[in-house]
């Protein structure tokens, strides 16, 4: 796994942009389309900032899947990962394609759905982020490293769930649901190229335990260590556990 430290979360987020970029172009010259997969969350803000204004991406190539969603919230909530993407990513390029989690359908039947658009192409780039628990998307520990079904529906622990709430997503704990649609750890995985962004201090452990510890569900984003082609982009505050005893 690459790991590259920048100097501020502008600076990975940017870094990371240019990365993802490269890996889409790329897919494009190769096989004349390219399939992604988009994160939200505050570790994306940079991100997909920079990801929108790339140069030399024919987005009318591209097609985008949504990487986790609430159960029951509907897409005009502050919280709602459908909104966040709407008015952050696809709004703001031509994308062919954009395949959202609709958290309000029928979770099962949505997790079918999604499944079968997924497996057509292969992935060839997740944007992806980790949790302060750890999680990738919201796989929360003992997050499901066997599962080959390409969505899940997933309880969400309350470590996860309080951190929307200290991120500024909702008023309360209360408020947070306690049950997502997520992209499966092995969905994930089986992307060409992985693009994890983790900005601040909050993630710290998260990030090392990722890093420096062996693979294991406890800390799902572990897994990214067995993988060929995913990088790491850190600013000074995420990594600076990294090398400590």
């Amino acid at each position: 796994m690459k790991i590259q430290i920048d100097e501020d979360s502008k600076s990975s987020g940017k870094a990371a942009a240019a990365w993802g970029a490269s890996l889409i172009r790329q897919a494009i010259v190769e096989r004349d389309q390219a399939t992604i997969v988009v994160a939200t969350g505050s570790s994306q803000f940079e991100v997909l900032h920079a990801l929108v204004v790339e140069k030399g991406i024919d987005w009318s190539k591209v097609t985008g899947f949504h990487l986790d969603e609430y159960l029951g919230l509907s897409d005009q909530h502050p919280a709602s990962f459908r909104r966040y993407l709407r008015e952050r990513f696809v709004e703001k390029v031509p994308i062919s394609q954009f395949n959202y989690v609709a958290g309000e359908a029928d979770a099962e039947a949505e997790c079918d759905r999604l499944g079968g658009l997924i497996s057509v192409a292969p992935t060839d780039v997740a944007f992806i982020g980790i949790g302060e628990n750890g999680h990738l998307a919201f796989n929360d520990p003992p997050a499901d490293f066997e599962t080959e079904e390409p969505y899940i529906v997933v309880g969400l622990d309350e470590a996860c769930r309080r951190q929307q709430l200290d991120e500024g997503w909702f008023d309360s704990l209360a408020q947070v649901p306690r049950r997502a649609i997520s992209m499966s750890v092995r969905q994930i995985m089986k992307s060409r190229g992985i693009v994890c962004t983790v900005p601040d201090e909050r993630k710290a452990l998260a990030v090392k335990n990722a890093v420096e510890h062996s693979v294991t569900n406890q800390a799902p984003a572990s897994i990214l260590q067995q993988h060929p082609n995913a990088a790491l982009f850190l600013d000074p505050e995420a990594a600076k556990l990294l090398g400590a005893s």
